[in-house]
């Protein structure tokens, strides 16, 4: 018997169109014995945008559905704030039980801690009243240790990375022809 999904029928929107600039913000290995030299230098203040960042993000596929968070209006470029050092995600889930919220922010949190330049400080926020243990995922997405602990689980970081598969990726099919 298949588990049941806590959102078995979920509302998809269609994506945005993708910005035309073009991102020079490189994947890097999420341990720092795994960096090249090359990426110290590269790391020269650069200004980013809203738009910037939600275009790492927007292509991560829902670990429930296959969908991009982009589709299920799980994040949008609105819900990212930018200061001079630190980026805040805000994201929705989709139903206000959603067991998969703190997956989803990890996912978000390891994707921008790859491609952001290290200066940043990175946030990850369910937005307010969308669901109810609001505060306790906040924590943990937001807790250095926690997040340290998650990421040396192994079966957490397959499905992470099984995120992350499309995260470059722009799924620009009809989601409804899967």
């Amino acid at each position: 018997m298949a588990p049941a999904l806590i959102n078995a029928n979920p509302t998809i929107f269609a994506p945005t169109k993708q910005s035309l600039r073009r991102n020079d913000l490189n994947a890097r290995a999420l341990w720092i014995d795994q960096r090249d030299e090359s990426d110290e230098d590269s790391e020269a203040e650069e200004d980013i945008d809203q738009q910037e960042v939600f275009d790492l993000i927007r292509g991560i596929s829902d670990p429930e559905h296959p969908l991009s968070l982009e589709q299920l209006h799980v994040v949008s470029a609105e819900q990212i704030e930018l200061s001079r050092n630190r980026v805040l995600v805000e994201f929705t889930p989709t139903v206000p039980h959603c067991g998969m919220s703190t997956i989803i922010g990890l996912s978000i949190r390891v994707r921008l801690m790859r491609c952001l330049p290290e200066r940043f400080k990175l946030d990850m926020r369910v937005k307010k009243g969308s669901h109810q243990s609001e505060d306790a995922v906040n924590k943990q997405l937001n807790d250095k240790e926690r997040v340290a602990a998650a990421l040396e689980n192994p079966a957490l970081v397959d499905v992470v990375e099984q995120c992350l598969s499309t995260a470059s990726k722009r799924d620009d099919l009809n989601p409804l022809d899967l």
